[in-house]
C-alpha cells in the first residue's frame, strides 16, 4: 500500500479520530457516504473541500483497518 498522506489523526483535532488532511472532516464520515451511495461527484459536491484522492485513501485506509484486526462475531464459538 502506497503512503496514505491525507489521512491524519491528531489527539486536537476531532477526539483523534482519523480525518482528512488536518480538517474536522473525519474518514468515518466519508466511509459512511459511500457506504449508503453515494457517488463521489455528489460527496465532493456537498463537501467542497474534499477531492477525489481524499474519498479514494479514505476507502483505502478504511481496507486496510479491516483486514489489521479480527473480531470474534457475538453468538458464535
Amino acid at each position: 500500500m502506497h503512503k496514505l498522506d491525507r489521512i491524519t489523526v491528531d489527539p486536537n483535532v476531532f477526539q483523534g479520530q482519523p480525518c482528512i488532511r488536518g480538517m474536522r472532516m473525519p474518514v468515518s464520515l466519508i466511509i459512511k457516504l459511500v457506504s449508503t451511495g453515494k457517488a463521489v461527484e455528489d460527496i465532493i459536491s456537498n463537501y467542497p473541500e474534499l477531492e477525489k484522492e481524499d474519498i479514494k485513501q479514505s476507502l483505502e485506509f478504511a481496507a486496510w483497518m479491516a483486514s489489521e484486526k479480527t473480531f470474534p462475531l457475538i453468538g458464535q464459538k
